[in-house]
């Protein structure tokens, strides 16, 4: 058993790391150690290293799910929460919404919105096969199984069958700016896959493939819901409108007020 000292002790190493919820986390890695035998000494001590917490536990909760991470897969961050009640917001109203998830990861999203809105079909783009084998290990295995589908795919390309015909599409794609590094945090810059968070010189390569792909797919009035960094609350909303695909362009806060995602539904007469 892990006693009060130990947990106070790990307190203040992980306070004096840097960790931001050091109580937290310590309290998580002996709930871990206890449930798992692992040593929780050791657990402290990758966590002071700023190993995420997550690839320690071996999981994390986002919404109503328990999601398996670890190395080669995107942390899910509470931020997403909000676009994923925007996305359930969007289809409350429909029989059978037809919903993709680009950049899939981990599954937020698709999992979260199949797993709250138990008649939506959704299809989960990754083109990872890291990430994806990630995906694929938390691809539900009850009566969703049968509308939930999993593909190894690049968004640019992905789902062409499916061309104007989706009610909602909606993405957490990477967006950090290459000049940004530094900004990151460490468990984010040196244990998230580069490849799910920068995004070329103004962040914004991926967003501008995940707006082309969600126009070719959706049905007009459909939704697209993408999120973005605090920092581009004016610039995606912009990218949106260079194009005529769109219109109800509009950005959103998290629940800390920072600016977190934008929204846009297909123009009835787009090009």
């Amino acid at each position: 058993m892990t006693d009060d000292a130990a947990v106070r002790d790990a307190i203040a190493t992980l306070r004096a790391a840097g960790v931001d919820s050091p109580e937290y986390d310590a309290r998580a890695l002996a709930k871990h150690a206890q449930a798992t035998g692992t040593d929780f000494a050791d657990l402290v001590g990758k966590r002071a290293q700023r190993t995420p917490l997550q690839h320690l536990v071996g999981s994390t909760g986002f919404r109503y799910l328990d999601l398996e991470v670890g190395p080669g897969v995107f942390v899910p961050r509470p931020e997403t929460e909000v676009l994923v009640d925007a996305v359930l917001a969007a289809i409350k109203d429909m029989t059978r919404p037809l919903v993709v998830d680009l950049c899939a990861g981990a599954g937020t999203i698709g999992f979260a919105v199949a797993h709250e809105r138990p008649t939506a079909v959704v299809h989960l783009v990754e083109r990872d096969p890291r990430a994806f084998e990630w995906l694929q290990r938390n691809a539900p295995r009850d009566d969703t199984d049968s509308r939930v589908h999993l593909h190894l795919a690049d968004a640019a390309a992905a789902l062409p069958e499916l061309d104007g015909t989706v009610d909602v599409v909606a993405s957490n794609p990477p967006y950090v700016a290459e000049h940004e590094r530094e900004l990151v945090d460490p468990e984010v810059r040196d244990h998230d896959p580069e490849a799910a968070l920068f995004a070329g010189d103004d962040g914004l390569d991926v967003i501008r493939v995940v707006a082309a792909t969600a126009a070719r797919l959706l049905k007009p009035r459909g939704l697209v819901a993408i999120e973005h960094s605090d920092r581009q609350g004016d610039a995606v909303p912009q990218l949106l409108k260079e194009t005529d695909h769109w219109d109800e362009i509009a950005d959103h806060e998290d629940l800390t007020r920072r600016p977190r995602f934008a929204t846009a539904r297909r123009a009835e007469a787009a090009t």
